[in-house]
């Protein structure tokens, strides 16, 4: 199995700034894209941003600009810098990685506990 650990979600005014860490770990052969969704109230899990094993990455068009993923592929980590906060940010933050086990490389698409973000003043 691999697990994700988050960590660095909390509470912060709008205009402030939050990083978002999340670090993999277990039987891990490699890793093809991580990535962060994020859940408000009521509304779908949607992506945020994604990043691949080459370093492309992906944003929703709503924190294009504002956010900047990137990871350590030797660490088995992928960072969320989320500037410029806006209250409609506010959600359950969710890291995803997709990649390969060590045992008999088996497909993996992991997911992490979830952290929160809150965005209020």
């Amino acid at each position: 199995q691999v697990q994700l650990v988050e960590s660095g979600g909390g509470l912060v005014q709008p205009g402030g700034s939050l990083r978002l860490s999340c670090a993999a770990s277990g039987r891990i052969f490699s890793i093809n894209s991580m990535g962060w969704y994020r859940q408000a109230p009521g509304k779908q899990r949607e992506l945020v941003a994604a990043i691949s094993s080459g370093d492309s990455t992906n944003y929703a068009d709503s924190v294009k600009g504002r956010f900047t993923i990137s990871r350590d592929n030797g660490r088995n980590t992928v960072a969320l810098q989320m500037n410029s906060l806006k209250p409609e940010d506010t959600a359950v933050y969710y890291c995803n990685a997709v990649g390969l086990e060590l045992t008999k490389f088996k497909p993996f698409d992991s997911w992490g506990q979830g952290t929160q973000v809150t965005v209020s003043s």
